[in-house]
């Protein structure tokens, strides 16, 4: 008497009983067994049945050992020795992140903000930090402080000026400057600079006992503390704790995020826990290669790569889960459905992970400092990631067994129902009209692009906060008072024996409002001076450029630098490498996406979507950034960043696509294959680009205007790859370049004709 997995009752078999048309027999042998098989209905290709075939089973011999691998029965050998396995996994990596701890702790020892830092050894700004650091005192930091009152200074508030003066210089002045407060022409303001040299630390370490010296003063004063050493010390202010809230965000909003996609109180707690262990192994790799090749590492790439990793890993995570959910429905030991999920998804993933990789790794070719660090950076982020995720996750996904999905836990006698879902409709939709859904989608993403006739202005640094710092008050007040003093003091550097005839043709330029001789070294000495032109105006930087062209004919080897000068270096270094490394990262892309999909039609295709979703994007940030932001600019570096990222993260999605539809295309057809890749991958992938897009969105919560910038137009790109190119224009293409998207392998002169199989299983999310 034959008997179900699950007795008579059991849920298969009250789905769909055994058939005659389906059923395989045996009439010779004494005992069957019947044990469920998935098979397709070949009239609707996505609903599936489930029917019984019987397997002999002489002596009933068999019957315990296909039995016990069924829910309710003894742990099979071969699954208690995957999880021995896997536990000693575990073990390794705890033992490898204890290890790896204290260098991802000691990461914030070697991130530096310094502009000079970011700036090539070429950059005059640089050669002038590099001969101040040689001069008695070293490298020296310029605070102002600006006393304002508006119905006119008192004889109180001038005392009082006077002995915060002598209170400052005698405590961190260096010895150079005025010897008293200066007056303002319309006597409501008075100011003075104190110079402090190097031997006091970085601004930021001083800048509370510097403004705490100068809180006591009459009522209705005002007292700030600006110039390029209190815009400095705010800058790096605004990273104070940055690192830990933007840690918490990111794991609340994906906390939240894996919640509401698995509907489980515990699985998401194993991606999170994984994604944590690839967050120090990232760190204390960052660590190494600075301590190896002096890679420059700042806040704003720490802040990317926590980023990054959350994203990407999370992603990797929502991949290999969907897969390994498949196949508990077709294995009872959980060791062999993990193995047959990692087949199926890590090469997939692996590529994804080199074609970031390798794209981030083309910034090696920037001149900025810090833009070439980030390349590395994110690499090793990607590569760390990769690492845990296909080894620990796996691992405590396997030693949990199937409970950890409870409510929704798959079992080996569920059929899995892969009924017609939203993305089978969308892709039907796509099918009947694939012009109009191109057309479409290109209309959208023009539209989008007009956002880039907005302002693309540069960010000056008063504008990089979100929220008005003091220094930032205090440059207005000095603007508004003292205009010949308004622009940021630069320094000149001259040899000793040019000093005087330069100080001369300084003095001489209509740009500069006041200059005078500073301290001299060995060989060099130094010049301050004043420009005339508000800080970080076009007016400044022309003085600064006509200054180094006129100089360089008065005494060769002349240098000029400064904060302001540091920004004018920094857009021209820029905008090199947006010229250099923008071409090379599509070139590398496409390289890549060639060698995957052994195509070249294809990866250009691809590679032209991504580059005008990327367009959009930026337009769209653009337009939101001047109407609804209110920021004054661009920050220099966020046109690569996001370029980068957007291109290298697009074309990501687009290797789970179209990689499964040339799978599918080998045995159905073009047409077939992409339909059923979206089907199939459209869901998990989507979920894929929400979470590290949310991911990349809390970097619009941090206080500086570059982050925000680089968070929300890689945010609101990646949304729009995912909802809109991934999901329409590429699969609308497809269909209308049919099996030519192959050319020129062998598959773009084949046509194929969908064959219609009955299959012994249902096709799982492989992407």
């Amino acid at each position: 008497m034959s008997t179900g997995p699950g007795g008579p009752d059991s849920p298969a078999e009250a789905h769909s009983p055994p058939s005659s048309s389906t059923a395989v027999s045996n009439p010779s042998a004494s005992h069957c067994l019947r044990i469920p098989v998935i098979v397709r209905e070949s009239d609707r290709p996505r609903v599936l049945r489930a029917e019984y075939a019987e397997q002999p089973s002489p002596g009933g011999r068999n019957r315990r050992r296909i039995s016990r691998g069924l829910p309710g029965s003894p742990v099979p050998r071969g699954d208690r020795k995957v999880k021995r396995r896997a536990w000693l996994l575990i073990g390794l990596w705890i033992a490898v992140l204890a290890a790896l701890t204290p260098w991802a702790g000691s990461l914030d020892d070697v991130k530096s903000d310094k502009e000079t830092d970011y700036l090539p050894a070429s950059a005059q700004s640089t050669m002038v930090a590099e001969l101040e650091a040689l001069l008695p005192g070293g490298t020296s930091n310029v605070f102002i402080v600006v006393y304002e009152r508006d119905s006119g200074l008192t004889d109180a508030d001038k005392a009082t000026a006077t002995q915060q003066f002598d209170t400052l210089t005698a405590a961190y002045g260096n010895g150079a400057g005025p010897d008293r407060p200066l007056a303002s022409a319309d006597g409501k303001a008075l100011m003075y600079p104190v110079l402090v040299d190097q031997s006091h630390g970085e601004a930021a370490e001083y800048i509370e006992d510097f403004r705490s010296r100068l809180t006591e003063h009459p009522d209705g004063l005002s007292v700030q503390v600006t110039g390029p050493g209190g815009l400095q010390a705010d800058f790096e202010g605004a990273f104070e704790g940055i690192d830990e809230q933007l840690l918490l965000a990111t794991v609340l909003v994906v906390a939240v995020i894996l919640l509401l996609t698995y509907r489980s109180p515990l699985l998401w707690l194993i991606p999170l826990i994984s994604v944590a262990g690839a967050n120090i192994a990232s760190m204390a790799a960052v660590y190494g290669l600075v301590k190896a090749f002096d890679i420059t590492v700042n806040d704003q790439s720490a802040a990317v790569l926590t980023i990054l990793v959350f994203g990407v890993g999370t992603d990797y995570a929502l991949l290999i889960v969907a897969r390994y959910r498949e196949e508990l429905h077709h294995h009872s030991n959980v060791g062999t459905a993990m193995l047959a999920a990692l087949r199926n998804s890590v090469p997939a993933i692996a590529a994804s992970a080199a074609t970031v990789s390798i794209g981030l790794l083309c910034l090696l070719a920037a001149d900025m400092n810090n833009a070439a660090g980030m390349g590395p950076v994110g690499a090793a982020g990607i590569v760390c990631t990769l690492a845990v995720m296909v080894t620990l996750f796996p691992a405590l996904l396997v030693v949990c067994g199937r409970w950890i999905f409870w409510p929704r836990i798959p079992r080996v006698d569920t059929v899995a129902i892969a009924h017609t879902g939203v993305w089978d409709r969308v892709g039907a939709t796509i099918a009947r009209r694939p012009i109009a859904a191109a057309a479409s989608s290109i209309v959208v993403l023009g539209l989008l692009t007009l956002g880039l006739l907005g302002n693309t202005a540069a960010l000056s640094r008063a504008d990089q906060f979100v929220r008005t710092p003091e220094s930032v008050a205090g440059q207005a007040v000095l603007t508004e008072h003292f205009p010949e003093r308004a622009g940021t003091p630069l320094t000149v550097m001259a040899r000793n024996e040019s000093r005087d005839a330069v100080l001369r043709a300084i003095e001489a330029d209509p740009g500069i409002g006041a200059a005078e001789l500073g301290r001299t070294g060995p060989e060099f000495g130094e010049i301050t001076a004043i420009p005339v032109d508000p800080a970080d105006s076009a007016g400044e930087h022309a003085t600064i450029e006509r200054l180094r062209t006129g100089l360089a004919q008065v005494a060769p080897g002349t240098v000029v630098g400064g904060p302001s000068a540091a920004e004018l270096d920094i857009a021209e270094a820029s905008s090199r490498d947006r010229t250099v490394v923008l071409p090379l990262v599509l070139l590398v892309v496409t390289a890549v996406l060639g060698l995957l999909l052994r195509s070249l039609a294809a990866p250009i295709g691809l590679v032209l979507t991504v580059v005008l979703s990327f367009g959009s994007a930026l337009g769209a940030s653009i337009f939101l950034f001047e109407h609804v932001f209110a920021f004054n600019g661009l920050d220099p570096g966020l046109v690569l960043l996001a370029f980068l990222f957007l291109v290298a993260l697009g074309v990501d999605y687009n290797i789970f696509l179209m990689s499964r539809a040339r799978e599918e295309a080998l045995q159905a057809g073009t047409r077939a294959g992409i339909l059923r890749s979206l089907s199939v991958t459209g869901g998990v992938i989507t979920s894929a680009g929400i979470v590290l897009a949310a991911t990349f969105a809390v970097l619009v919560t941090l206080p500086l205007v570059s982050l925000a910038q680089i968070g929300f137009t890689v945010a609101f790109g990646v949304l729009l790859d995912t909802l809109l190119v991934r999901s329409i224009l590429v699969p609308a293409l497809t269909l209308l370049a049919g099996d030519r998207v192959w050319w020129p392998s062998a598959l773009s002169r084949r046509a194929a004709q969908p064959p219609e199989p009955v299959e012994p299983a249902p096709e799982p999310a492989r992407i």
